[in-house]
């Protein structure tokens, strides 16, 4: 730790909260980081999004808080168990991160449907290898099949103590199999498995709907005034 170096971004537009800035601190890109010291960063709140690894520093607001499942007390909520069940048909394949046209489309498809007009909706191939296929980080793609047609991946980062929900794309018009929500809980059960103690899931933004979902999972841990912090009060079941 002692040896990375850390820049402060300039203001940009804030990705999850309109007509707000935001202030980034990120390590240097340029300079390698092992598995010990990426989990170290997530211990202190950081994320990963490509090359970058960094922690939303922005003056005045504090919305983006880190959170994290302990695998080992999670327990499914009658809607993740209802999830579970509808997806059991679902077969589960581990590769490294690659590319390949199965992949890109069903990416881009995906892109298309939940991020049109936010800059990410028109991606190539080479956008495609750098967001997802980065060099040096322990990180695998968990394929998500009904028979032969890919349903969904999850880019998943393996650290020290956990997995890292890193990134998931899935068929847009699945909804109905919540596969998002499928995708965090094949991660939970693949952590324990592994014997780690921990799903890292980024950021929750209670102002922001497309990142609520985050507070289903339960018990729930939160990064605040440098420690975490447990939530153990169950979030509503539907």
């Amino acid at each position: 730790m002692k040896r990375l170096r850390f820049y402060a971004t300039v203001p940009h537009p804030c990705p999850y909260l309109p007509d707000r800035s935001a202030v980034d601190v990120v390590t240097d890109p340029g300079m390698p980081i092992d598995q010990r010291t990426l989990s170290d960063l997530f211990r202190l709140g950081f994320r990963r999004s490509g090359i970058f690894v960094y922690r939303p520093e922005c003056p005045g607001c504090h919305a983006c808080i880190a959170v994290r499942i302990p695998v080992r007390d999670f327990r499914p909520n009658r809607s993740q168990r209802r999830c579970r069940a509808r997806n059991r048909d679902l077969t589960l394949e581990f590769q490294p991160p690659h590319y390949t046209e199965e992949l890109f489309k069903l990416y881009r498809a995906y892109l298309k449907e939940r991020h049109t007009g936010g800059g990410m909706d028109k991606p190539t191939p080479d956008s495609f290898r750098e967001f997802l296929c980065t060099p040096g980080v322990e990180s695998e793609f968990l394929l998500f099949r009904r028979d032969e047609r890919l349903m969904a991946v999850a880019v998943t980062d393996q650290l020290s103590d956990g997995l890292s929900a890193n990134y998931t794309f899935f068929a847009p018009h699945e909804t109905e199999r919540s596969l998002g929500t499928y995708a965090i809980l094949i991660q939970i059960a693949e952590a324990r498995a592994r014997g780690l103690d921990y799903v890292y899931l980024g950021y929750w933004i209670a102002e922001s709907p497309k990142m609520r979902y985050k507070n289903r999972f339960r018990p729930l841990e939160f990064y605040g005034d440098e420690y975490w912090h447990r939530c153990e009060r169950p979030a509503v079941d539907n």
